[in-house]
């Protein structure tokens, strides 16, 4: 990019808030673009032996006076005979009629992972990997704009995403991974081994931030004979992105350009029959072909270019 050039804009279901990592409870933020059927929130971290409570509001905004109403309050208490869970909503400062779950699937002094998945009429919680509740709208999802979390909490990462797009690449909830922290982010240029190649089913997640004044990004899969079958690259000269054959031959990808410059991104890759799907930042935008016996010849996945990688799986 030229100095003082603009991108062109992005729709916002193409935009991912950035991740935020070791925040100080009780930690209150905006959520862009609100929240609306096919986001995912993230909530990485543990609890602490002691712990009591603690409680992850999603608010109709952030003023103290008057309390704003709360869509959804998701409130573990390990403090009673029986620990259990409550869901509900504020609404006008008065409280609705609590759900109760009495099996509580998080436990003091262990870590987890917690989905909070948004559909059409319900959240869904996942935790650890495995479904925990769901709880009906009361208030428009439409409404809410603001993350609280609030109590006995360690929180290591908070991350925002677009739900998985690929129906048959998982089960019911989508790929959720943990954000990697690693001294303090994976390196680039980025190597994993795929010892046993790619089968259908699989999903490759890498997730990362573009730098300030990137000049491209690649991520290529490569056979036993270092041969590169599948590469996908981005351009930021003249802002394209790619399918590059093993010959570079280049098949342009018709999608909007998200890798904007200190902006969040995930890539997917979906392995099928017959190839890979592709999606970026929850939106999917076709594949490209291979044949299984070639894809099953895979055995690395490697990421360079201008970008900090927070969490690269398969």
């Amino acid at each position: 990019m030229s100095p003082g050039e603009t991108l062109d804009p992005l729709p916002d279901t193409l935009i991912l808030q950035p991740p935020v990592f070791h925040p100080v409870v009780p930690y209150v933020t905006t959520i862009f673009g609100g929240l609306r059927a096919g986001k995912m929130v993230t909530l990485q971290g543990a609890v602490p032996l002691g712990a009591r409570r603690f409680q992850v509001d999603f608010q109709c905004g952030c003023s103290l006076h008057p309390r704003p109403d709360i869509a959804i309050h998701f409130n573990p208490r390990f403090h009673t005979t029986k620990p259990h869970v409550i869901c509900n909503t504020l609404h006008g400062g008065q409280w609705q009629a609590e759900a109760r779950w009495p099996r509580l699937a998080l436990q003091r002094g262990a870590s987890f992972l917690i989905l909070f998945l948004f559909g059409n009429e319900e959240m869904k919680v996942s935790v650890n990997g495995r479904h925990f509740l769901h709880y009906g709208y009361r208030l428009p999802l439409s409404r809410v704009d603001t993350l609280g979390i609030y109590g006995d909490i360690l929180v290591t990462a908070v991350g925002f995403l677009n739900i998985n797009p690929f129906v048959e690449g998982g089960s019911e909830y989508p790929v959720g991974h943990p954000f990697l922290l690693e001294s303090p982010r994976l390196e680039v240029p980025c190597s994993r081994a795929l010892p046993r190649g790619l089968w259908p089913g699989q999903v490759i997640i890498v997730r990362g931030l573009v730098l300030p004044e990137p000049k491209d990004f690649t991520l290529s899969l490569r056979d036993e004979a270092a041969h590169v079958p599948v590469m996908l690259r981005a351009s930021f000269a003249d802002r394209t992105l790619a399918w590059v054959s093993r010959w570079g031959q280049k098949k342009l990808i018709l999608a909007p350009f998200v890798f904007y410059p200190q902006r969040f991104f995930e890539v997917l890759l979906l392995c099928q029959e017959g190839g890979l799907k592709l999606a970026l930042n929850g939106q999917g935008l076709g594949a490209t072909s291979l044949g299984q016996q070639a894809l099953e010849r895979l055995r690395e996945l490697r990421i360079s270019g201008s970008v900090q990688l927070y969490c690269v799986h398969y």
